[in-house]
């Protein structure tokens, strides 16, 4: 597949892959995530049309923990909905995710992970914001550049449709949000081609309804509660199959090599140790590999 070819940072590609499948985007500053908002907003000024021939309807609202519940709330009507954040930003929507990974609703958040600020503000870092999610329920997929940023994104947009399972696509703050490198871009016909309309509109036929109420949202003692913890591992189960079901699929398109784990190495009868990395620390200990077996 030829794909066009285009300069931009990290957060200019998450914007980009986000709005094809996105009708609504409920969105709250915070650096270093505000240009995705931000190019989003500007998409939608524009005119340009998502997969579905819609503007995306861009709404800012007043804190993230408001975008938050925008996004909880406009996924219930049948919307698809995302928002972009970071750090802080992230921690404030916490509460929302639980309920929106509790009710298996579909929806990406995508994050330029920022240092949580502790005794002092940090616009830096590590990825203290991401892994404080670990337990809300979402999925999620990293990207370590920003030309995976673009292909990984729609991967974690056509997992959550199928498997119902929310996704949290991350990749680091600055180094990769900012960080800008000529890539392919997708043309969203071609993205449109590998999206399942029956889930989207099986999707569709779940959102709240006066002509066809639904109870959500109620109280459960712990004979129940927890057994309807339980019953919904099967769509984890599952959610880990059609992940690696779409990265098989790009990587027939694009002759890309995406997997669940990447292992990288030149000679397995030399190791002694496994690292386990995240993020653009890759490209690092893969010349760290390279000084050890060749140059030391």
């Amino acid at each position: 597949m030829n794909r066009k070819k285009k300069t931009m940072d990290g957060n200019s590609a998450a914007a980009h892959v986000s709005y094809a499948f996105t009708e609504v985007a409920a969105i709250y500053p915070i650096t270093p995530s505000s240009t995705m908002a931000e190019e989003t907003d500007a998409m939608a000024a524009r005119g340009v049309k998502n997969l579905f021939g819609q503007t995306v309807k861009v709404a800012e609202m007043e804190s993230e923990a408001g975008a938050a519940g925008a996004v909880h709330g406009s996924l219930s009507a049948g919307a698809l909905t995302t928002t972009y954040t970071a750090s802080q930003g992230l921690l404030l929507m916490i509460p929302n995710m639980y309920k929106i990974a509790g009710e298996l609703i579909p929806s990406v958040i995508h994050v330029s992970a920022r240092c949580v600020s502790t005794h002092a503000l940090n616009i830096f870092g590590d990825h203290s914001d991401v892994m404080a999610c670990r337990q809300t329920g979402y999925a999620m997929l990293c990207s370590a550049n920003v030309q995976e940023v673009m292909d990984l994104g729609a991967v974690a947009h056509l997992s959550t449709l199928k498997s119902r399972v929310p996704f949290l696509h991350f990749f680091d703050g600055f180094r990769t949000s900012h960080e800008v490198q000529k890539i392919e871009t997708w043309d969203y016909e071609d993205l449109r081609s590998m999206v399942d309309m029956d889930d989207v509109r099986a999707f569709r036929a779940r959102a709240l309804n006066p002509e066809k109420p639904v109870l959500r949202g109620s109280a459960e003692n712990s004979d129940v509660f927890f057994q309807h913890r339980e019953a919904c591992n099967r769509y984890y189960n599952d959610a880990v199959a059609t992940t690696e079901m779409y990265m098989n699929t790009i990587n027939e398109k694009l002759g890309t090599d995406y997997r669940l784990f990447n292992r990288y190495s030149l000679y397995y009868q030399l190791h002694q140790f496994i690292y386990v990395h995240l993020l653009c620390w890759m490209a690092m200990k893969q010349s760290v590999i390279i000084y050890i077996v060749f140059d030391k």
